[in-house]
């Protein structure tokens, strides 16, 4: 039944949340532009970087189990502008930072709170969006964090070339951002319909597929525990085979966002326009999104492994063909933005699977759970890839030097992308 001011208030909230995430990676994607100059500066190994990229991804995920959780039963609204305020503080923290534990461990909180913006976020918009329109508004929702890629690409490079800073302001002034969309999600947002007198909206697609999960999100007045909702996500198989998916899908995309910036800047990077090609990867990916959470819904019908699979494989098609590319060449960038644009285009609907397979009361445990699985597997890709990098070098033996083969990059996120689409496949859901 149609209310009156409804569709206002939950494209309000919509466009709420999406303020507040597009400026989230402003406080974590930024950490690859910053390697080279901390990997001069402090003496550390593309490998030790590499592990630091690790502390912030599994931080991040054990944040995502726990906050996701916190999600469902205090709501996203608070939690959300929480995070965003915290994170600019640590990035502050981290900018003066002056060898491996100064970094490290500031980082590490980084990451539990930039937690507190992607499962929190989830909750606010399967509270006030229905099953059959989830995948677009969580395809919206995924355009921001792809724009907020783009961002954390430019505000990096205007930071280094146009104003002509070093590194430590790369965490100083784009998080400044962050704060503002933090403050202004609080006063804006809402956590469900019913805090301004309406209905929350009827889904006849949710039906959870463990049963006494079902009867337990039909039964008014009946709350959950916290343990009864990890239990009930846990028990659901196809729920870990997604989230095993999304694990490699995760390595995939940041294998992609911390290795890409380091594969343009190279050596020269202040003579070369070849640095500016990376923000085609960030660009891709935010049309990727949106546009992979329409065809979920209105080409697939929501049926969400379709699309993930889908695109996964082409993903895997275009990224190999990103290794045979030298790195000027004029196909580059639009090869680089085909591959954010089909790595990152799935994800939409593997939060939209969250509520699909669980319920919307389970939401926030299901995408924190799920985020786990994917920032668990791609905090593993980082430091391997980094070792890889140094492994394959090479000898210019024009000047003696060592030169990296950065390229090794994309077979290994290829291999990724079809390991996801695989297990995904094996779900049909």
């Amino acid at each position: 039944m149609l209310q009156p001011g409804y569709n206002i208030a939950k494209w309000r909230m919509l466009i709420a949340t999406m303020f507040c995430y597009l400026f989230y990676y402003t406080g974590r994607q930024t950490f690859g532009f910053a390697i080279p100059f901390i990997e001069e500066e402090l003496g550390m190994s593309k490998t030790t970087l590499g592990y630091m990229g690790t502390a912030l991804l599994w931080s991040y995920a054990i944040g995502q189990a726990i906050n996701g959780n916190l999600a469902d039963k205090f709501g996203g609204r608070v939690m959300m502008s929480l995070g965003a305020i915290l994170s600019c503080g640590f990035n502050w923290i981290v900018s003066f930072g002056s060898n491996f534990f100064s970094l490290f461990l500031p980082w590490i909180g980084n990451g539990f709170v930039q937690s507190m913006g992607m499962a929190p976020g989830s909750k606010v918009l399967s509270n006030w969006w229905g099953h059959k329109e989830r995948g677009i508004a969580f395809g919206f929702f995924l355009l921001a964090a792809g724009m907020s890629s783009i961002l954390a690409y430019i505000t990096p490079l205007i930071v280094l070339k146009e104003m002509d800073l070093g590194w430590r302001w790369i965490f100083r002034l784009p998080v400044l951002l962050l704060l503002v969309g933090g403050v202004a999600y609080y006063l804006i947002a809402r956590d469900k319909p019913e805090d301004l007198g309406f209905s929350p909206p009827e889904d006849p697609g949710d039906e959870p597929s463990n049963e006494s999960a079902n009867a337990m999100e039909k039964e008014e007045g009946v709350e959950e525990t916290s343990l009864q909702r990890y239990i009930h996500v846990i028990k659901n198989w196809r729920f870990i085979a997604a989230s095993l998916s999304i694990g490699f899908q995760s390595s995939a995309r940041y294998g992609l966002l911390i290795w890409v910036p380091v594969h343009f800047l190279g050596k020269n990077w202040q003579q070369s326009n070849s640095a500016w090609i990376s923000i085609a990867l960030p660009v891709g990916m935010a049309l990727g999104a949106v546009t992979g959470g329409w065809v979920s819904d209105k080409i697939f019908n929501s049926v969400r492994w379709k699309l993930i699979s889908s695109f996964m494989i082409i993903a895997a098609v275009v990224t190999m063909i990103m290794y045979f590319l030298p790195k000027d060449h004029w196909a580059g960038i639009t090869v680089l933005f085909l591959s954010g644009f089909f790595v990152y285009g799935s994800q939409s609907a593997y939060w939209a699977l969250c509520p699909d397979l669980l319920g919307r009361k389970r939401t926030g445990t299901g995408v924190g759970i799920m985020d786990f699985f994917a920032y668990l597997f791609a905090g593993l890709v980082c430091p391997f890839i980094g070792r890889m990098i140094e492994t394959h070098s090479v000898l210019d033996t024009s000047n003696g030097m060592m030169i990296n083969n950065t390229a090794v990059i994309f077979p290994i996120v290829a291999v990724a992308c079809v390991i996801s689409a695989a297990l995904m496949m094996a779900i049909k859901r």
